[in-house]
């Protein structure tokens, strides 16, 4: 007989009583009520933030919604300039700072890791062409070159943290399937994703991990148990340039916004996509951070013939329990 066990890999908590503050796939017995219980989506909205202080596009992000960074990206003022650059800004819930600049001028880096503790690898300079191998360590201060990647590579996602990190796919070019497994001192290849691409989204930690999008256009989604990759179930709605940067995990992420100027978010509860609240400003190639489905933040990217400094942030402000019929 198949159970939720053998399903999810671990067991239903038994609980006196509902907890305050389920996460979303979050499944429970309640020993009071003698019933199951689960929270699934509830609502959410964007709110406007903190405008950035320099235009940017074709950039990554990483952190959370109240302690971000936004790394390198291309600061020309219309789509068509490109001006790449070494700026770094922090996020602290209500504004932005301008931070020590990265070693080297880079666009659609990778990045991993969280505000005081953070990688920025890979991207391209647009003045020098050639893609980049070299991996930046961030310290709560400043940047320090680190082993760099095997292969040097643009347009692909950062995931983990500081000292255990993934980067996966990209554009070599062309577009790739290759993924690298940073451990805090140098980089491994592993198991390739299925599908080739870049300019995807993606979350989680390096032992369990979500990608999805990417360039070609496409819905498909893979996810990462620490060994190999499986696809599973796609988005609603192709796209490319999606929100970049580490946004939820493996089981709580959201797809955000995307080229050309696409408002469209979409929610991953471990399961299925679903389609939520538009962004009120459509973008594509942004920057993105945030630790779940429940708070994240969407900042700069471009319209045509527009970069912008815009920030919207995402709050899930209510959860819904479902009763399950146990009979």
């Amino acid at each position: 007989m198949t159970t939720y066990k053998n399903i999810k890999g671990i067991e239903i908590k038994y609980l006196s009583a509902d907890p305050p503050a389920p996460t979303v796939g979050q499944v429970w017995y309640n020993s009071t009520t003698k019933v199951a219980k689960g929270a699934i989506n509830g609502v959410g909205a964007w709110s406007s933030g903190g405008n950035l202080n320099t235009q940017t596009r074709e950039f990554a992000g990483l952190g959370t919604q109240t302690a971000a960074l936004a790394v390198g990206g291309n600061v020309g003022t219309a789509g068509s300039d490109n001006t790449d650059t070494k700026k770094t800004e922090g996020y602290n819930g209500t504004s932005w700072t301008e931070l020590n600049d990265t070693n080297a001028n880079k666009n659609f880096a990778a990045t991993a890791g969280t505000q005081t503790a953070g990688l920025a690898f890979g991207g391209y300079p647009v003045s020098a062409s050639p893609n980049l191998a070299l991996n930046e360590s961030w310290n709560g201060t400043s940047w320090s070159e680190v082993a760099d990647l095997n292969v040097a590579k643009a347009r692909m996602a950062g995931i983990g943290t500081s000292t255990a990190a993934l980067c996966v796919a990209g554009a070599t070019p062309p577009v790739t399937n290759q993924v690298e497994s940073w451990n805090g001192s140098s980089w491994s290849e592993i198991a390739e994703v299925n599908s080739a691409r870049a300019e995807m989204g993606g979350g989680g930690t390096q032992t369990a991990a979500i990608v999805f999008s990417g360039n070609p256009a496409t819905v498909n989604t893979e996810s990462w148990n620490g060994t190999s990759w499986t696809e599973v179930n796609n988005l609603n709605t192709s796209r490319i340039g999606v929100g970049h940067g580490t946004v939820g995990t493996q089981t709580s992420s959201l797809c955000i916004g995307g080229m050309p100027n696409l408002t469209i978010t979409e929610f991953w509860d471990g399961t299925s996509w679903t389609e939520v609240a538009d962004l009120a400003q459509g973008r594509g190639q942004s920057g993105a951070s945030g630790s779940s489905n429940a708070s994240a933040l969407s900042f700069g990217g471009q319209v045509p013939g527009s970069t912008l400094v815009n920030t919207e942030e995402w709050v899930l402000t209510d959860f819904t329990t479902k009763t399950f019929d146990t009979d």
